[in-house]
């Protein structure tokens, strides 16, 4: 059974000051032409551009969080492989996305990328693959808490033993290991 895909929004807040630059200057555009509506038209122009460069630029990503949330992992995985590629060959965009797609956020579109395939491997149930790109998203990203969080909900699974009424009890690696060898 499928669960629907965590939302973690950290947020860099440093770079809203370029925001807020971006979205003077195209104010002052406006009131060039327009004085008495130049805050509103501002905003709204910025609000389409922001929008418009996140759907075109992530346009992968955002369909592999579209295919997360149908339950369509697979597509997913794709999906966000893509994003992974294209970034990874255009870092500089994901690294200076305060500016080039007017996001604010703390976690790189790598990292999502990477941590939301080991999440889509997760939920079909393919653990190895799903440790292995939580892994590889550490390696990336040695403070990724996306990454840590999941490996040690992972290795928490991995030491519990079900029991036949159905509870599950907490073991170390050590005793479960020598329970099965008696």
């Amino acid at each position: 059974m499928s669960a629907k895909v965590p939302t973690v929004r950290q947020t860099n807040w440093i770079s809203i000051i370029p925001h807020f630059i971006v979205m003077g200057i195209i104010i002052l555009i406006w009131y060039q032409f327009h004085p008495e509506n130049a805050f509103l038209y501002g905003a709204l122009t910025y609000l389409v551009i922001s929008i418009a460069l996140r759907n075109f630029i992530a346009r992968d990503h955002r369909k592999g969080i579209k295919n997360n949330h149908a339950e369509k992992f697979k597509a997913a995985i794709s999906d966000f492989e893509k994003s992974y590629a294209f970034f990874k060959k255009n870092e500089w965009i994901d690294q200076y996305r305060f500016v080039t797609l007017l996001s604010s956020s703390k976690i790189s579109y790598r990292e999502m990328a990477l941590a939301n395939i080991g999440f889509c491997y997760a939920q079909i149930g393919d653990g190895v693959n799903s440790k292995a790109y939580y892994e590889r998203t550490l390696k990336e990203f040695p403070e990724s808490v996306l990454a840590k969080t999941a490996l040690k909900m992972m290795s928490a699974m991995e030491n519990s033993v079900a029991q036949p009424n159905g509870t599950v009890v907490a073991t170390d690696s050590a005793t479960s290991q020598t329970e099965r060898n008696s």
